[in-house]
């Protein structure tokens, strides 16, 4: 797709969003959840992970469609949403399409491009976090089934989902090499969903604790190799930072838009706040921040493209562009004022959905280890 292709695409995108979307998402928010109808919507709209091959029901497109999604979303204020939509489409399907054998990419990647499945990813336990060795849900083999313990917390979609990519131990003792993937169908006896976890920001985005009590999935639930999870979780993960990325650049380019708006109507002093030299400096400032990181997501997701994005270079991108995503929104929000720290301007939302970028895919502190180790070695 060329560029004007790919601005004609955006363009349909936000007139789908501006309809579907905006005028619901301030309920939304104080819901703490999407509807679960709007996954069809966006199903229908084909909005839902374009780049599923077309003999899935999907587009057929490069992952790049995915990931300007996702910025639309970002930039137009609906973080919450584009986490929950880049955990379904950017995530969960790729896992599928790379992974899943025949059989289970022909169960599950139609129903995620007709959004009559939800996808989610489940990782984090309460003792688990950026640790993944410290993984204590389990699964047993008992004859043609695993048997499958555990509990997992934060995870997005969880209310809604209807897929979960669960990470268990199936080798004790061995931890990561002895981790390994399940497509849990949440349908099935022994899966409990706790309540819905409340957050400061992405209100949108559900997130909730999931309980596996002896529960029973059949042994072609497996996705991929037995004891191989971690190795396919470490294969996958430049993929997922790029679209936390665009998540980042993308945001802070909204709010940026907005303070702009702002400060050249907003009068103090007997003239507009964009004329002093305070505002000035600070959106020069926001602006060069930005464009570094457009420029870094850009390359990463070229290299992504040609298959060349390594895990090193994607944790340098994630831990450059969510630091960026915080500092820039939080010199937006005080160009406001007072007015930024109330819910009634949106300035306020852009900046608490900004926080978790900084956790959540590997916290910046991992990500800053990971890039000292090219630098240092292990």
């Amino acid at each position: 797709m060329d560029n004007e292709e790919m601005t004609l695409f955006r363009d349909m995108a936000r007139r789908a969003f501006d309809k579907e979307i905006a005028p619901h998402y301030a309920e939304w928010e104080a819901q703490q959840m999407v509807p679960r109808s709007l996954w069809n919507t966006l199903g229908t709209a084909g909005l839902l992970c374009p780049d599923v091959d077309e003999t899935y029901g999907g587009a057929g497109t490069s992952p790049r469609i995915t990931l300007a999604l996702i910025e639309e979303l970002s930039h137009m204020g609906f973080g919450g949403l584009a986490s929950g939509y880049g955990i379904h489409s950017n995530i969960v399907a790729p896992y599928l399409i790379h992974h899943g054998t025949d059989a289970q990419k022909e169960r599950w990647l139609p129903k995620m491009v007709s959004g009559e499945a939800v996808g989610a990813l489940a990782m984090t336990e309460p003792g688990a976090g950026s640790d993944v060795q410290g993984i204590r849900t389990h699964a047993v083999r008992d004859g043609d089934e695993w048997v499958l313990n555990g509990s997992k917390i934060f995870i997005t979609n969880g209310m809604h989902a209807d897929l979960v990519i669960v990470a268990a131990i199936t080798d004790p003792g061995k931890g990561a090499k002895g981790t390994s993937l399940f497509l849990v169908d949440a349908s099935l006896p022994g899966f409990e969903r706790g309540k819905k976890i409340e957050k400061i920001g992405q209100h949108a985005s559900d997130s909730a604790l999931l309980f596996f009590q002896d529960m029973r999935l059949p042994a072609d639930a497996l996705l991929g190799e037995v004891n191989q999870g971690f190795v396919i979780m470490m294969q996958e993960l430049p993929r997922e930072r790029l679209g936390i990325a665009a998540q980042a650049v993308a945001s802070a380019e909204g709010a940026l838009q907005l303070t702009v708006d702002y400060v050249l109507e907003r009068q103090a002093f007997g003239q507009s706040v964009a004329k002093f030299q305070n505002t000035r400096f600070k959106l020069a400032d926001v602006k060069t921040q930005i464009a570094l990181n457009r420029a870094l997501y850009e390359e990463c997701a070229a290299e992504y493209a040609r298959g060349e994005l390594t895990a090193d270079k994607a944790a340098l991108l994630k831990l450059a562009s969510c630091e960026m995503q915080c500092d820039t929104i939080d010199d937006c929000l005080q160009l406001f004022g007072g007015y930024g720290y109330t819910v009634e301007y949106p300035i306020s939302r852009f900046y608490t959905d900004a926080r978790v970028q900084r956790i959540y895919g590997g916290s910046s502190e991992i990500m800053r280890e990971l890039v000292a180790r090219t630098l240092l070695g292990r």
